[in-house]
């Protein structure tokens, strides 16, 4: 991404959410830092909060860029200083990876409530979400340690050059209100969810920063929270769709709606709009219904947005524009010029004559020259043939039961593919979380009764952009060249797609990194890939892509979704 990282750090936004019946904190900034992620709201459309007098202000702590955390973290950047609490971007040193940091004193009124949070949002270890890595009370200090992406976007980014496409705009809501949905069933809520705290990662992938510990940092609370965020989605569905925030007030780079017109859909404000991703945002927003064309029942919690999305036809990617190639749109060829007037000053090119047509004479002559030729030359390598076969036989006569190899040196014939045995394998995680590492050996075990199988995915059969892809590298203890790999599947359906790799190791770099030597598509059970491209490789990676849609399956313990599993792996050379 051009944009500089978004990615780790939520901080107050600007004003302008929706109002809601709960009291809402009304903190104001103590030396805001000067950054683009710099938000100034009083989360009036998070849900309700303490108030503000009820709480004791404590001064943040004197701390300055250099500053070390546990001997450990590296404070480089401070991006927010709000209400005692400050907010910055850090290096972990043993770890050697950027990391953001809240940091707050141990005697702040909120600081109990921060770390409950915290650890809370850790023990979730949803890869959907900005991960918490470590949640600290030392020397009078309180510090919550969480991932720091430096390929993401935040939405606000990605607004300001314009409204997302009908696809993209799917698959954040998709993607964002299954997080949710997935948050709340373990009792978590977000009560911040908006521009500033939605990630698009360089894979396409939507990722959550900030569940409950930017409420809990701010005192927000609410005492009906899966609506809170249910209409949070809804606000970001809509800034999504229009460009615009869904309230009157201007918010987050983006202009309100016109005063005393109240809330009308997106579809009416901008035309081309998606008509069911409209109505999908009046059903969130709206509390007492949806449009009033549908009359659709309002989505009050995560899970029930996450049910009307699936309700909806799929909306597909755009088709690439083709363009010609330059060679092709300008040709010498003038098309059509034939009876039509010269233009003046243009001279027309002189056309060589025609070759003179041949007479029926001038054939028959042709034809039979070329058949005596034909029939000297198969002479003559008859004549040649023969006597190269009495020389042969004189010379074959004293050792003609002596078994020879010297055909089969000389032949150009392939040698017949040898099986290859697999020494070790490890599951590869490009992005996310893992799939079921302990698993991998069961996949070249001899038995196809076992395996290794994916999570059950919402939404395919392409795993992007939720995923590049799962997989798993295997070690054939030296290096060979592969002719083909054989999966077999559990699962088949509409589609799956592997593609091989050589790589360098068992836990290599990125994809991008690694060589590709051949891909297959299969609606079946087994998947033959051929190797497109000879190398020489010790470490192979069996990459998929795409998997297929499958019900629940009790045996794999997997439910309804896109998913699949690897039961046995060959390769020959």
């Amino acid at each position: 991404m051009a944009e500089r990282s978004t990615a780790a750090v939520d901080v107050a936004d600007n004003s302008g959410d929706k109002p809601l019946t709960a009291k809402a904190e009304q903190s104001t900034a103590d030396g805001v830092a000067q950054n683009p992620e710099r938000d100034t709201d009083s989360d009036k459309a998070q849900g309700s909060g303490s108030a503000a007098g009820a709480e004791k202000k404590t001064a943040p702590p004197e701390l300055h860029s250099g500053h070390k955390l546990a001997r450990r973290y590296r404070l480089e950047e401070c991006v927010t200083r709000l209400d005692g609490f400050s907010s910055w971007r850090a290096v972990d040193e043993k770890l050697r990876r950027a990391v953001g940091v809240h940091i707050l004193p141990a005697d702040h009124a909120r600081t109990r409530a921060v770390l409950a949070a915290a650890r809370s949002a850790a023990l979730l270890g949803d890869p959907r979400f900005v991960q918490v890595l470590d949640a600290v009370e030392e020397n009078d200090l309180v510090y919550v340690v969480h991932e720091w992406l430096p390929d993401a976007t935040e939405l606000t980014a990605l607004l300001a050059a314009g409204p997302l496409e009908p696809h993209d705009a799917y698959q954040m809501v998709s993607q964002i209100a299954s997080a949710m949905a997935a948050a709340h069933r373990e009792g978590l809520a977000h009560l911040r969810l908006n521009p500033n705290a939605v990630l698009r990662a360089s894979t396409g992938q939507w990722r959550i920063r900030g569940l409950a510990v930017n409420a809990a940092l701010r005192g927000i609370s609410s005492d009906t929270p899966q609506r809170a965020d249910t209409e949070a989605i809804g606000a970001l569905l809509y800034a999504a769709l229009t460009q615009r925030w869904p309230y009157e007030s201007d918010a987050y780079g983006l202009a309100g709606l016109p005063k005393d017109v109240g809330l009308i859909a997106p579809d009416q404000v901008r035309a081309g709009v998606h008509r069911g991703l409209s109505e999908l945002t009046m059903r969130a927003l709206v509390n007492d219904g949806a449009t009033a064309s549908r009359h659709e029942s309002a989505c009050t919690t995560p899970e029930e947005l996450v049910k009307a999305i699936g309700e909806m036809p799929r909306i597909r990617p755009p088709e690439p524009a083709f363009t010609a190639p330059p060679e092709y749109q300008r040709t010498t060829y003038q098309q059509g010029t034939y009876g039509r007037p010269t233009p003046p000053g243009v001279t027309q090119p002189l056309q060589a004559p025609p070759p003179p047509l041949q007479s029926r004479t001038g054939k028959a002559l042709k034809w039979a020259v070329s058949a005596l030729l034909i029939a000297a030359l198969g002479l003559g390598s008859w004549q040649l043939a023969d006597a190269l076969m009495n020389q042969s036989d004189k010379s074959d006569d004293t050792n003609n039961t002596q078994p020879t190899d010297d055909g089969d040196k000389n032949s150009t014939s392939p040698a017949p593919s040898a099986a290859i045995k697999i020494q070790d394998a490890q599951e590869y995680v490009a992005d996310g979380g893992a799939q079921h590492p302990s698993d991998v050996k069961l996949t070249y075990d001899g038995n196809t009764s076992t395996y290794w199988k994916t999570k059950s995915f919402t939404d395919g059969p392409e795993l992007a952009p939720y995923k590049a892809g799962v997989g798993i590298v295997y070690d054939l203890g030296s290096a060979k060249e592969l002719t083909t790999g054989t999966i077999s599947l559990r699962y088949a359906g509409d589609h799956t797609t592997v593609d091989l790799y050589a790589a360098d190791s068992l836990t290599p770099g990125s994809i991008s990194s690694m060589t590709k030597i051949g891909s297959v598509t299969t609606t079946g059970n087994t998947a033959t890939v051929k190797v497109s491209k000879k190398v020489k490789s010790q470490y192979v990676l069996v990459w998929l892509t795409a998997v297929p849609y499958s019900g629940n399956d009790s045996a794999a313990y997997a439910g309804v979704g896109y998913k699949q599993a690897i039961t046995e792996v060959k390769f020959t050379g």
